[in-house]
């Protein structure tokens, strides 16, 4: 299986290890990418990276691929999958897939001409063992009808720095925080709501990272907890005076279109950081958290604990709670194969419109009505070749 790569940054150069790992016979025969900054920790694993290319077009022109890789900077992301679609190859990106809503009604229209089943999106957490026993407690009926939901993703301060210090610190490369971040999480209970959301409110800001908290001022000389994760393109040294432009914590409360509600709650200066959940049907609950590892389930009317799971954070091969393994095992049997993969472009698209209304609804401190979205988003998906 032979993998081109456009994007060889952090992420991309640690999946290529796992996708290797998982499947000798994956071997990336190329890359695309004037800064690699994922090549040495191919090169630590001992995964050569191919051939390097200028451009994309001269890539595909010159090899046969299997499949193509898609890891470079959010914004370049639609055309990147142009690219790939036109050529008629399969193509793999990392989250989130676009940067607006504009981009989410042009890759609907691509999806419309070339299909849904040639693009795969980076989701990595519908891979993980949580989150299928959470599925599988829904499909169970040990929920009932899905009520409420309460989630949050909160990182430690080395990571909020880091986004602080990362391209990813400009919405317009990255498209948000929310969008960047936590589209996985909005993807998680998209998938369990089982309806798209309709209504959104949202507030939030920059707090934490300002001037005013760098610990410099108070005489703390050991500052190295805000750089302990590198940066790449665009990287910088300066955290709590950075020049991005994205928050560092924002809730939002949603509603779908079948009645369920949702509040969502992130924060990137936790020092006891946590990724949790709290599912709330008409039978029971179910409560989780990533981070800390744990799913338990209890019954509405007894209030008896019917499922009690314990998982590891990381694994042998993976950084995202064992489901970076089984993500990588399930795009390489759907590109030999076919075989059905978890989440879809359809619900990528879904999970970061959400994200972006939430800021939509963030900046005009007023609610967001998604009805109009989806009406055209819809005319996009039916859209035919032009």
């Amino acid at each position: 299986m032979k993998v081109g790569i456009i994007g060889l940054g952090y992420r991309l150069g640690y999946l290529g290890h796992v996708f290797r790992a998982v499947d000798p016979e994956v071997e990336i025969v190329a890359y695309v990418d004037p800064a690699p900054a994922g090549l040495p920790s191919l090169d630590e694993k001992g995964v050569p990276a191919g051939k390097r290319y200028e451009a994309p077009e001269e890539m595909i022109a010159n090899e046969a691929l299997d499949l193509l890789m898609i890891g470079s900077p959010n914004h370049f992301h639609l055309d990147h999958i142009r690219i790939g679609l036109e050529a008629g190859l399969k193509v793999f990106c990392e989250k989130p897939v676009v940067i607006s809503i504009e981009e989410s009604v042009e890759l609907a229209k691509l999806m419309a001409r070339f299909g849904h089943e040639r693009l795969m999106i980076g989701l990595v957490l519908r891979y993980s063992p949580m989150y299928r026993d959470l599925r599988e407690a829904q499909a169970q009926g040990l929920l009932g009808d899905i009520v409420s939901i309460e989630a949050a993703e909160h990182i430690a301060p080395y990571h909020g720095a880091f986004f602080m210090r990362d391209w990813r610190r400009y919405e317009r490369f990255a498209g948000s925080f929310m969008l960047e971040k936590c589209c996985h999480d909005l993807d998680l209970y998209n998938g369990v709501v089982g309806a798209r959301p309709e209504r959104v409110a949202s507030f939030g800001g920059r707090k934490s990272f300002v001037p005013a908290n760098d610990p410099a001022r108070d005489g703390v000389n050991d500052l190295t907890l805000f750089h302990e994760k590198p940066s790449g393109w665009m990287g910088s040294d300066k955290v709590f005076d950075s020049d991005g432009d994205i928050i560092d914590y924002q809730v939002a409360i949603v509603e779908y279109a079948n009645g369920v509600g949702l509040n969502f709650h992130t924060n990137l200066n936790v020092p006891d950081e946590f990724r949790r959940f709290c599912v709330m049907g008409s039978r029971g609950m179910a409560e989780g958290d990533f981070i800390r590892g744990y799913l338990d389930v209890h019954v509405g009317l007894t209030g008896e604990k019917a499922l009690a799971k314990r998982y590891t954070r990381t694994t042998e091969l993976s950084q995202h709670y064992g489901a970076d393994e089984q993500m990588a095992a399930d795009v390489i049997a759907h590109v030999k194969r076919g075989t059905p993969l978890p989440v879809s472009t359809l619900d990528a698209l879904e999970a970061g419109i959400l994200a972006l209304s939430m800021d939509e609804a963030r900046r005009r401190r007023s609610v967001v009505d998604l009805r109009p979205v989806w009406d055209r988003f819809d005319e996009a998906l039916q859209a035919t070749a032009a």
